[in-house]
């Protein structure tokens, strides 16, 4: 039997600070301004679920409503009290967002510095293609378009580096590198939870169901959003046994690999329950096709407007990492979110 909490009724800014302060909210993933006054207690045994709607103040003591108000540790050094943005370099020539405007590495240190200008946390670096229907590629060749980029940004900026390949994140961490960012979960490569223990590195675990070629034929999934949800606490679970603390996961519920449009629209609804997990939250939803079916927007380069509504929808679940393209406009929206419900927020 499995057991879920789903907080709702969100409130914000400084009603949320009383209601924390006064016990009848929790602080949602941790942080302080966001609170959650309800939650939906889901119970699966089997086929069966059942879901039942709580108070906070019934459920505050339980350790599931304990791992989703704690303040969660700096993720790669960057601080995680508000929702922080991962700007995407793509050095691929066969990306799905761009076509490969990045491939050549001084195009993509310039965009890269770019983009930490307009208000990007961390550069999250990738060399394959991990769009529906696409193909692996070797380390050497991911190694080639990759590290020049890491080597050149990483003394300036906080850097991710988006691979499946143990060999490269060793690579892409002695080249300043602080973060690994893993579409399988370090479930690709065999020696990937081994060497992120021995690297001390944070990561990023994405769920995925099925490779990138084939993930989008036919999904399948009891529950999606519990599906997602034991497969990703599966995998903490093992990252932990093999000597990966839970203060260095953050994990991804992986937006548009092996979903259907209905499953991603899931997904983002129970969003929320992901804090269960007690580690960081990241959300990935920037251009792909589940904004493009949303808003009829069929050229991904076309879909900032639908990627801005997801992100705001994710920074008002506390979410603690938006990965996306469009950094100036995301930290724009952001900015304003924060004004109307931090008033007194010094960051801002």
């Amino acid at each position: 039997m499995s057991h879920y909490l789903r907080p709702l009724g969100l409130v914000y800014g400084p009603d949320a600070a009383r209601l924390i302060a006064d016990g009848k909210a929790g602080a949602l993933g941790g942080m302080a301004h966001i609170g959650f006054t309800l939650v939906e207690e889901i119970t699966r045994d089997g086929k069966s679920i059942t879901r039942k709607m709580r108070r906070f103040e019934e459920v505050a003591t339980s350790a599931l409503a304990q791992a989703i108000i704690k303040p969660r540790p700096d993720f790669g050094g960057v601080a995680l009290n508000k929702t922080r943005i991962m700007g995407i370099v793509n050095t691929t020539p066969d990306s799905f967002s761009d076509g490969g405007k990045f491939a050549a590495a001084e195009a993509a240190v310039a965009h890269g510095r770019m983009i930490a200008g307009q208000g990007a946390d961390i550069l999250d670096i990738g060399g394959e293609s991990t769009r529906p229907g696409s193909d692996p590629v070797s380390v050497e060749e991911e190694a080639k378009r990759v590290l020049p980029v890491v080597e050149a940004l990483a003394a300036e900026h906080v850097v991710s580096v988006d691979t499946r390949k143990a060999a490269l994140m060793r690579r892409a961490i002695s080249a300043g590198a602080k973060i690994i960012n893993d579409v399988s979960a370090l479930q690709f490569d065999p020696q990937s939870l081994a060497t992120v223990a021995e690297l001390k590195a944070p990561v990023v675990l994405m769920h995925a169901q099925g490779e990138p070629r084939t993930m989008q034929l036919q999904p399948k999934y009891d529950d999606v959003a519990l599906d997602v949800y034991d497969m990703l606490a599966a995998q903490i679970a093992k990252a932990e046994a093999a000597g990966i603390s839970r203060g260095r996961i953050c994990i991804d519920p992986g937006i548009g690999f092996g979903k259907t449009f209905k499953q991603n629209l899931e997904l983002m609804q129970q969003a929320t329950m992901f804090h269960g997990l007690g580690v960081a939250v990241l959300i990935g939803l920037s251009r792909k096709g589940y904004i493009g079916a949303l808003t009829g927007r069929h050229p991904a380069a076309t879909r900032m407007a639908g990627s801005l509504g997801g992100a705001l929808q994710a920074a008002m679940g506390a979410c603690h990492l938006l990965r996306v393209h469009d950094v100036c406009e995301t930290f724009e929206a952001l900015r304003v979110f924060r004004a109307q419900n931090e008033p007194n927020s010094a960051e801002i």
